[in-house]
């Protein structure tokens, strides 16, 4: 691409740039973010590929009501779509249409019928309660949304930064270089009221102000995209799929606050955005973007990469900044904050992928339409990552104040298999759990922070009546023991001891006592933790005891699991009205723990049984199972 020197010259490629894509024949989007990539999508790009190249004066015949131009059929590579529960998706422009679950072997067929004629292959179209839905936004998972910062994830082609340009990508920029002043760009954010998406909701632009008012001349910025809670891949998608939104976001505030140096720590199991990001940064240099005398102005800014040590506590603002420094990546004690020294001790604007991604639309459109989005004290939109046992799963993105009830039962279409919710687990393993009495309550920060619970960058873990709530408790402190970084003591040892008691629970050998010293330790963690992740370690089991006490109680009483997911405690038997004595499961048993007669019903001792489950695989009469 030619270099931009000025703002006309980047208009004039966006005219450019948008004309190519109204005027092609059709544009095959292939989601290429990691979920679908991992399902085959990189062969059906291929397969695509290469029918384009075999049919190159191929005619496309949409009908009259569909226009088309006269340029070539594109095949493009998109980013994340967010429907990961139907990938490997295809979308076809300019019809609209959003195949799902595609496999290569489906690709001449989609080329033959849609592509070329515009034939609906029923068989590839989403379907719910018995109806079709042919195009994306006609889908209850995409049309209940309010798709913002992940407007273009799934538009574009997530490789070529013209498709970038042409929705307006450093329009933001350039506004703010020639009609803005860096104060005035700062009051902007800090009107707007963007509170971080990273997990603390801390207000984006006083943030930015404070680094701003600096006596030190050299500053940083620096964009969180570690994102290390389990199951969440907010940052990761909108790095795969739209990166030049979080770079001008990251560019816009560094001419805010004087810094012409950024940094984005990305963490190492993401090699598919460290690629993409690696692709934006080069051809955004290519173009002018980055550098030096960015569109024909003084001010200049370069980007760095750095790759995660694979730490979770590393998602914490100055263990970060030390990981990026070469060091050990530890918290410190505060202050000096990572406002006044930050990374390489000078004073830095650290915020995550999604809150750099909302700054171009705040600075395009003003502050005042982004608070007409969500609630006065936390607007705009947030993106969560869907999962557990929901019908639809994903990547979605609601506005603030959105409840639960919504999110789960309009955008994720229910409980999986139509069974009873539970629970969902909010924030990772820093959250707290919500139950059905919180289904109306709006998703927000401070409506959230009311009942002990919070958004965190974005998890959302659904839960029906199948689960153990004890095992949840111990999964996430497992995981939070296991990553605690070991400087402090409350959180080395403190962790560790409430996993202890929590393994012993679920094993059945919990007692009365065991539940009082965890609400000690937790108290005493959350207290005393030197850092943030720290003091929210303890919040998964804390919340977990004051809603379901009920069932610890049962585990260290009754040395019962009403989920049957606590191995220890399953009883298994065998129905003695289905059983016909083959000795198939005795002779599976690996402990003798199944004794009986041939052609007479078997007994299991529990006293022996260590509940492998290999009677049960064994059993072909279906006469064993497990105690309700």
């Amino acid at each position: 691409m030619e270099k931009i020197i000025n703002h006309s010259q980047l208009n004039e490629i966006r005219e450019k740039e948008l004309n190519i894509i109204k005027n092609s024949k059709c544009r095959i989007l292939i989601c290429a973010g990691t979920g679908c990539l991992a399902g085959g999508s990189g062969k059906i790009y291929e397969r695509m590929l290469e029918l384009v190249k075999e049919n190159p004066d191929v005619e496309v015949h949409f009908g009259p009501e569909i226009a088309h131009g006269d340029g070539e059929i594109s095949v493009k590579k998109s980013g994340c779509h967010g429907f990961c529960e139907m990938g490997p998706l295809v979308r076809i422009e300019p019809l609209g249409i959003l195949y799902t679950k595609v496999k290569p072997e489906d690709c001449d067929e989609i080329f033959e019928k849609t592509v070329k004629n515009g034939e609906i292959i029923h068989s590839l179209i989403y379907k719910q309660n018995g109806q079709e839905y042919q195009k994306q936004d006609e889908i209850p998972f995409y049309k209940k949304q309010t798709r913002l910062v992940l407007e273009n994830c799934g538009q574009i082609d997530a490789e070529h930064i013209e498709e970038a340009i042409a929705t307006d990508k450093y329009q933001a920029l350039a506004k703010a270089l020639f009609e803005m002043t860096p104060a005035e760009v700062i009051k902007e954010v800090e009107e707007s009221n963007l509170r971080g998406r990273g997990g603390g909701g801390f207000q984006t632009g006083y943030k930015w102000k404070q680094v701003a008012r600096q006596k030190e001349t050299v500053r940083y910025i620096v964009c969180n995209g570690d994102e290390g809670d389990p199951g969440a891949f907010m940052d990761r998608s909108i790095m795969e799929g739209d990166p030049h939104k979080m770079i001008e976001g990251m560019m816009i505030a560094a001419y805010a606050v004087g810094a012409q140096e950024g940094y984005i720590y990305v963490r190492a199991e993401y090699p598919l955005a460290i690629s993409r990001l690696k692709l934006a940064i080069a051809q955004a240099k290519e173009a002018g973007l980055l550098g030096d005398n960015i569109l024909g102005t003084d001010f200049c800014f370069d980007l760095h990469i750095n790759r995660g040590a694979g730490a979770f506590v590393c998602g914490e603002g100055s263990a970060l900044t030390a990981s990026i420094e070469g060091h050990r990546g530890m918290p410190r004690v505060k202050p000096p904050r990572t406002v006044e020294q930050g990374l390489f001790g000078k004073p830095t604007v650290l915020n995550n992928v999604e809150t750099f991604a909302n700054v171009p639309m705040i600075i395009n459109k003003g502050a005042e339409w982004f608070k007409t989005i969500g609630p006065e004290n936390s607007p705009g939109t947030k993106a969560f990552a869907l999962t557990g046992n929901v019908k639809n799963t994903g990547l979605i993105e609601v506005p603030m104040g959105t409840t639960l009830r919504e999110v789960i039962f309009e955008v994720g279409g229910g409980i999986r298999g139509d069974g009873e919710f539970k629970a969902v687990q909010i924030g990772g393993p820093s959250g707290g759990c919500l139950i059905t009495p919180h289904l109306d309550v709006p998703l927000d920060f401070d409506s959230l922070k009311k009942m002990g619970a919070m958004i965190g960058s974005g998890g959302l873990v659904v839960m029906d009546s199948n689960t153990c709530m004890v095992e949840v408790a111990r999964f996430f402190m497992n995981f939070t023991q296991n990553e605690s970084c070991g400087k402090c003591v409350p959180c080395r040892e403190g962790t560790k001891r409430m996993l202890e008691i929590l393994e012993r629970i679920v094993a059945g050998n919990g007692t009365l006592e065991d539940l009082d010293m965890l609400e000690a330790l937790a108290e005493t963690v959350t207290e005393t933790a030197l850092c943030g992740l720290g003091k929210s370690a303890a919040l998964p089991v804390m919340s977990t005891l004051k809603l379901f006490r009920d069932e610890y109680v049962e585990h260290v009483t009754e040395k019962k699991c009403r989920a049957n997911n606590c191995a220890a405690m399953r009883q298994y038997v065998i129905d003695p009205e289905k059983c016909k004595g083959c000795s198939k499961c005795a002779r599976n048993c690996p402990v003798g723990a199944i004794t009986g007669q041939i052609k007479s019903p078997y007994t299991i001792d529990s006293s022996k049984c260590i509940k492998c489950g290999a009677c049960i695989s064994a059993c072909p009469f279906g006469a064993i199972k497990i105690a309700e």
